[in-house]
């Protein structure tokens, strides 16, 4: 019954891909302006309610395709690249104690974020890098 659904659910999936990075790039671009308003609740509250639906449109998707974290290597890498995301994140919005480490965490979470969307569009662990080698 889930791949009757697949398209929509890949389509929710993709546009909270989006909806995460655009937020993320706002939030650590107010965040390094050094406005308050990059944490307030509004906007944080924003980003769990994107990012929890798409981490569950995201399982949905393997439960559909039938292909796992841990047993293929692009997912696999997917997700490891997420959770360097998430801790690059933290600390640009966070956690960094200077702008310097805030710039270089947000610069390297946005790095991060290109080669997690770069593995999900070429199925392949190198990210963009294995279109080079075509």
């Amino acid at each position: 019954m889930l791949a009757t659904h697949f398209l929509a659910i890949r389509a929710v999936h993709v546009g909270c891909v989006a909806l995460s990075g655009a937020l993320f790039s706002c939030r650590g671009l107010l965040r390094l302006s050094g406005s308050a308003l990059a944490n307030t609740r509004p906007l944080r509250w924003a980003s769990y309610l994107i990012d929890t639906t798409l981490l569950a449109a995201a399982i949905l998707l393997t439960l559909i395709v039938h292909e796992y974290p841990f047993v293929d290597a692009w997912l696999t890498m997917k997700v490891l690249l997420l959770v360097l995301y998430i801790v690059l994140g933290v600390l640009a919005l966070r956690r960094a104690r200077t702008r310097h480490g805030r710039t270089a965490a947000f610069v390297a979470a946005l790095i991060t974020y290109a080669a997690i969307v770069g593995v999900a569009v070429t199925h392949r662990p190198a990210s963009w890098l294995s279109l080079v080698h075509r």
